[in-house]
This record gives C-alpha cells, sequence and structure tokens, in this order.
C-alpha cells in the first residue's frame, strides 16, 4: 500500500523570515515592485517643412522650432498642410510650408490620429529652382543624361499627385530605406545580397516614370540628414546608341564612369533613372538569334557590368522603367530587387484622380463653388459609406447626387491610362459652349460623356 505523500504548506522564503532566522530584526515588508509598463506603440509620422527661398536658418534650428511647435499644440494628424502659426516669428520668416505625410498607410479605415499617438519625424529642405542641366557633349552627339539637384522646385507636390493602388510608394519607401540601412550598418553583401535597383513595369501612360521621379525627391527629402547633396541623373538611351559598329558599348562605360565619380562623393545621394531600359537592356537571345544586331550585346554586357561595379557604392539607387518586360534581358530582370506591376488605375484610383482634378478646378474658379455649401468632394472610403448609409430621401439631396455623379465619371473611365484620366477635366470643358466659370452639376454630366467618347476611341484604335 502507498503510503499518501504529506503536504505541507512552506511559507515563502522573504527578507522578513530570513533576517527572523538570522536573530535580526525583521525588516519591513518592502510591496513587489510592479513590471515595466512598456510604452504605447506610437505611430511615426513624417512631418516636411519646406524653407523659403530666401531663408538662411539652419535645418537644426527650424527642426528643434518645429518640434516645440508641435509639442504645445494639442493637433490631430492627418495628411495634408499645417498653417504655419502667426506667435512663431522665426518659423514665419522661414518656412514655406508644413506638411503631414503618409498617415494614412498606416491606419484603417483613414481614423484621424491624435496628438499623443503619435512620434513626428521632422524633415526640413529647400527646394532647388535650377532645373535640370543637360551634360554638352562635344562631339555633335546627343547629351547623354540630364541631372537635377535634389529636391527640385520642378518636382515639388508630384509625389502627393499620383495616385496608384494602395501601398505601392509606402513599398518603395520602405525598400529604400532598408537598402541604404544595410548598407550603412554593413551587412555583408556575400551573405545578404540586395542591388539598390528598381524595375517598375506596366502599359504606357501610368506613370511610371513620374513615380521614379517623385520617389528620388521625396527620399532626398526623407534621407537629407544623412546626404545634403542629391542628385537625379536621368539617362538618355538614344544617346548610347552609335552609328559606329561596337561603340555604343563604350558610350555606356563611358557614362557610367561619370556617375561612379559622382558617388565617391560620400555625402551626394545619387539617383540614376533608366527610362525605357529595355532600348538597354533588351534580351540577347534576340540578338543571338539574329533578329538584333550584335552591337546591341556589347551594349547589354556593359550595362550589367557599370551595374554590378555600382553595386559597390552605398549612395546609389538605380530607377528604371519599362512598357515591355518580356524584351528585357532575363539577367537584368534578375538585378533588380524589387520588380513593381504599375497598371491602370483601379476604380478607387480614378475616383480619387478625378476628385483631386474637380477639386483644383473649383478653388480656381473654373468650376463653381455652390453659393449655400462649401463643396468638398470626399475621399473613395468616405463616399461609399454616405452612399450606404443615405436614406432615399437624403440619397435625392444635392451634394450626394453631384458625388454620385463623380463616382459615375470613375466608373466610365475603365481602361483609361492616369496620363488620360488627368487630361479629362480639360477635354470636358473645352467641350462646354460657354467657357466661364461653369455649374459642377453640368460640368460633371459633361465629364462623363467625354469619358465615354474617349473609351469608345480607344477601343475603336
Amino acid at each position: 500500500m502507498t503510503t499518501p505523500m504529506e503536504i505541507s504548506e512552506q511559507k515563502p522564503v522573504t527578507e522578513t523570515t530570513i533576517s527572523e532566522r538570522n536573530g535580526l530584526p525583521p525588516l519591513p515588508a518592502v510591496a513587489p515592485s510592479p513590471p515595466p509598463s512598456l510604452p504605447e506603440d506610437k505611430f511615426l509620422v513624417s512631418v516636411e517643412v519646406c524653407l523659403k527661398a530666401s531663408s538662411t536658418a539652419r535645418t537644426q534650428d527650424v527642426c528643434s522650432a518645429v518640434e516645440r511647435m508641435l509639442e504645445k499644440r494639442s493637433m490631430s494628424y492627418i495628411d495634408g498642410p499645417i498653417p504655419v502659426p502667426l506667435d512663431e516669428p522665426f518659423l514665419l520668416e522661414n518656412v514655406h510650408r508644413i506638411c503631414i505625410c503618409d498617415t494614412d498607410e498606416g491606419i484603417k479605415n483613414h481614423r484621424i490620429l491624435l496628438f499623443w499617438q503619435v512620434k513626428p519625424l521632422v524633415h526640413v529642405f529647400q527646394l532647388s529652382d535650377e532645373g535640370p542641366c543637360e551634360e554638352v557633349s562635344g562631339d555633335g552627339q546627343l547629351a547623354s543624361f540630364n541631372e537635377w539637384i535634389l529636391p527640385a522646385k520642378e518636382f515639388d507636390g508630384l509625389w502627393e499627385s499620383l495616385i496608384y493602388e494602395s501601398g505601392l510608394k509606402q513599398r518603395l519607401l520602405r525598400y529604400a530605406a532598408s537598402a541604404l540601412l544595410f548598407t550603412e550598418k554593413g551587412v555583408d553583401p556575400f551573405l545578404v545580397s540586395w542591388n539598390r535597383i528598381v524595375l517598375l513595369h506596366g502599359p504606357p501612360g501610368t506613370g511610371k516614370t513620374s513615380l521614379c521621379k517623385a520617389l528620388a525627391q521625396k527620399l532626398s527629402i526623407r534621407f537629407n540628414s544623412r546626404y545634403p547633396q542629391c542628385q537625379l541623373i536621368e539617362v538618355n538611351a538614344h544617346s548610347l546608341f552609335s552609328k559606329w559598329f561596337s561603340e555604343s558599348g563604350k558610350l555606356v562605360a563611358k557614362l557610367f564612369q561619370k556617375i561612379q565619380e559622382m558617388v565617391e562623393e560620400e555625402n551626394n545621394l545619387v539617383f540614376v533613372l533608366i527610362d525605357e531600359v529595355e532600348s538597354l537592356a533588351a534580351a540577347r537571345k534576340a540578338a543571338l538569334s539574329g533578329s538584333e544586331p550584335s552591337d546591341s550585346i556589347r551594349v547589354v554586357n556593359a550595362l550589367l557590368t557599370q551595374m554590378d561595379k555600382l553595386k559597390s557604392s552605398p549612395n546609389v539607387i538605380v530607377l528604371t522603367t519599362s512598357n515591355i518586360t518580356a524584351a528585357i534581358d532575363i539577367a537584368f530582370v534578375d538585378r533588380a530587387d524589387i520588380k513593381a506591376y504599375v497598371g491602370p488605375p483601379t476604380l478607387e484610383a480614378r475616383y480619387e484622380i478625378l476628385r483631386s482634378c474637380v477639386q483644383e478646378l473649383i478653388r480656381s474658379g473654373i468650376v463653381a463653388n455652390h453659393q449655400d455649401y462649401d463643396l468638398k468632394l470626399p475621399n473613395f472610403s468616405t463616399l461609399r459609406e454616405k452612399l450606404g448609409t443615405a436614406d432615399v430621401q437624403e440619397a435625392q439631396t444635392w451634394p450626394l447626387l453631384l458625388y454620385k455623379q463623380l463616382l459615375e465619371a470613375a466608373e466610365s473611365c475603365e481602361g483609361l491610362s492616369g496620363r488620360s484620366l488627368r487630361k479629362l477635366p480639360f477635354l470636358a470643358h473645352a467641350s462646354l459652349s460657354s467657357p466661364g466659370s461653369c455649374d459642377p452639376t453640368n460640368f460633371l454630366c459633361t465629364m462623363i460623356d467625354t469619358a465615354r467618347r474617349e473609351h469608345s476611341e480607344l477601343l475603336g484604335s
């Protein structure tokens, strides 16, 4: 028979019991300290501060002043400009614009962030108005590239105007941040590989080239504390083909030698844009089969060699676009870290593009605002919510009928490129009998008709 085990209650060993055993007076009981509480997760929100052209203030001084201003104002954070406070003379003198950026990418349902949920990241920059500088060729050849000093006045606002499927722009920003971080932290490229090459592909008119330029502009702002100098080099691919046999490969090498000299400056971040990269990186299979001249093989080989050389430079990012990805050499495609498809805009993107166009025409007075109603066109998610909750009577009110017209216009534009959508309001206005300020209802009706006409002509082609 098994004897049951005796279980006795034991007093926990504490400072008091130890003292008693040693014949010492008991120590006062100490309440157990609570576990350290983790700080509440905060959203990192970029605050971009554009300085006036006349400002000579130090970046750090402006950054500190903006941070203090944000701390003492209990504000909510949502994409858009913040008025420069009138009671801040230093900011009034030096700052042209303060803008909250990219909050909606990490927040569901477009809810508004409050000040205690946010950790602002302030980026101070000044726009360059020099414009493109064309590389001069002394031998009668076309210039091999155009150069911009970033951030450039020419690209100001371009990033915000581009509307794509949710997440594409943020994906590109996060990729660039990781590529630069891995380099700065000294990650062994033989163990973890990355090339700092982006390939955007898709049909013409979807804004691939504009997105590359806007991305370079945005990154020059976001990383200006690490790289105070930034350049965008737009390669003129047509200039790299010589009428002399075997010279084209040498022209490619000569161009990239100039780029290599630019990236030798450690504080200089260089973006190389190659539009329609298939013209330089044509699939070598076609050349080997005899359908392409053998000189194109030398161009591709030279391009791949130069790309591999640039890989060792931490401060260069190559941005490429293509309308025909099947025509690109597989070795180049394999080198691209990101291969993002940029297709025709979705219904939501079409609506947002047309909304921004019509809102701008209202602001400029070309489309009349309602005298009894301050017309603010809702974004797509808010519109769906409004239409879903409206009763029959409310659905017939003037604002909702107008919103439905804008949605109908977006639905009529299926298959049109972003470039065509941006032209649509202009073509609609040109179709009006009276060119002055027009009623929004009549304008949207005309825009729907114009969209259907453009769509039918597109199909007819």
